[in-house]
């Protein structure tokens, strides 16, 4: 397992804090920054305490819920709690928004409106769906935006810390706040990925496509196996999932196994009326990936076209069978 951020020095103050500047292009930013946070969800809460770790000043956070008192006590605990204009007050060199998607751009003009942002304040936020956009309100006022997405999924524990090191994170910066954003970066042990600001929605459609389909699926075949009487599926799945993962991230399309892959009609015939008959809630989702892989494995030559005609004829049967 990778070691945790280590603590810097804390921030100077007065005379010395002016000489401890880098002058960013045409941003000029301390090294040591004072941070506030707005969310202390399971990603506001992590980044907050990488920072920290880091040896950044957090000065403010907001979370007054149950869940979020308890995430503060575990990662920011010394970190006062203050309402959200307050948090961007005392944020004097980065605010950083790590709220729900669909809440981001009411909290930013909210922000802009009661005059809590200032001019040179870099205001960033975590969300992968949106980029530079949804910051308008901030720029407007003379705040610089930033969309700085972790490409990874959090518990909002301690435990989080070590598996930021070395992850990507989907930038969107204007161009003179490259420099600043890849320090930030690499301060929480990362690596940036520049996305364009119109690619913002594709980028965050993978990922979600990827880790979350992934839960489900992994949990849908979890609850087929216990349907077949297995005990424990987890023991099942987990050296085969490991594999195939593995191998998919290494070999792409190549990896692919199984019955679409051979053009294997009969099998699939069999695996839609059983689970037509035991949990017609998954078919959809079985037929869907099962067309999808069926037109992968055509396209990487893994399935003949004249070998997947039976195939692909099941998977028509059973999806007006479903539509009906």
């Amino acid at each position: 397992m990778s070691a945790p951020l280590r603590p810097r020095p804390a921030a100077p103050h007065g005379p010395a804090a002016s000489r401890d500047r880098a002058d960013i292009g045409a941003f000029v930013a301390p090294r040591l920054l004072t941070v506030g946070v707005i969310g202390a969800g399971r990603v506001g809460a992590v980044l907050g305490a990488a920072l920290a770790a880091a040896g950044h000043r957090v000065v403010a956070v907001t979370g007054g819920s149950g869940a979020s008192s308890a995430r503060l006590a575990l990662l920011l605990p010394e970190v006062p709690r203050r309402p959200v204009a307050a948090v961007a007050h005392a944020a004097a060199d980065l605010l950083l928004i790590a709220v729900p998607d669909d809440a981001l751009a009411g909290v930013v003009a909210d922000l802009a409106d009661r005059g809590a942002l200032r001019p040179g304040q870099v205001v960033a936020h975590t969300s992968g769906a949106h980029g530079l956009a949804v910051l308008g309100p901030a720029a407007e006022v003379g705040a610089r935006p930033l969309a700085l997405h972790p490409a990874m999924t959090f518990t909002g524990t301690p435990d989080d810390l070590a598996r930021l090191v070395g992850i990507s994170y989907g930038v969107t910066a204007p161009a003179e706040l490259r420099p600043f954003a890849a320090r930030l970066v690499a301060d929480l042990g990362g690596v940036p990925e520049w996305v364009a600001e119109s690619d913002r929605p594709l980028y965050h459609a993978a990922l979600a496509h990827g880790a979350n389909h992934l839960v489900t699926l992994v949990n849908e075949a979890t609850d087929r196996l216990r349907d077949a009487g297995v005990d424990r599926p987890e023991k099942v799945l987990a050296p085969l999932l490991r594999a195939a993962l593995e191998n998919a991230l290494r070999l792409g399309d190549d990896a692919l196994t199984g019955p679409v892959s051979r053009g294997d009609a009969g099998t699939v015939q069999q695996h839609l009326a059983r689970l037509a008959a035991t949990a017609p809630e998954s078919v959809p989702a079985y037929l869907a990936l099962a067309r999808r892989t069926a037109d992968r494995a055509i396209a990487a030559g893994r399935l003949r076209p004249v070998d997947a005609q039976s195939l692909l004829g099941v998977l028509a049967d059973s999806g007006r069978e479903v539509a009906a």
